[in-house]
């Protein structure tokens, strides 16, 4: 199983990861954040997996609700495209799983092949197909 640095409460759903809190880990999962941290997100471990090309999922049932006010809502929303903009993938926890080009070189590695109902990114693809 792909090793995760996790960083906030564990997702309520299964992901497809072993979590862990040092390294060696091949990406990154964001379970949760409050209000606060979400508006001034500067997690320096997420920060450095997504500068190495790390693949950083949110998990987004473990956002905060949707305030009541305007303007912190506004704001809410300007973070969260932030994020989005660096490279942060956002997931619900559903069924499918989006298999990047590093973890299908590991997976290959190893023997093991993409589940049913995976995801996988253009390149990725082509690395289990043997054409990358």
């Amino acid at each position: 199983m792909t090793r995760a640095l996790l960083v906030g409460r564990e997702p309520g759903l299964e992901l497809g990861y072993e979590y862990v809190k040092e390294p060696p880990y091949e990406a990154v999962v964001i379970g949760s954040l409050t209000l606060g941290e979400l508006l001034r997100f500067r997690e320096e471990r997420v920060l450095t997996a997504l500068a190495e090309g790390k693949p950083v999922y949110l998990y987004t049932p473990g956002l905060p609700e949707a305030p009541k006010n305007r303007a912190l809502s506004g704001s809410l929303t300007a973070a969260q495209r932030e994020l989005k903009n660096w490279g942060v993938l956002f997931t619900d926890g559903g069924r499918k799983q989006l298999i990047t080009a590093e973890e299908a070189r590991q997976m290959l590695l190893s023997g093991r092949h993409p589940g049913p109902g995976a995801v996988l990114t253009p390149l990725a693809k082509e690395i289990m197909e043997g054409k990358a």
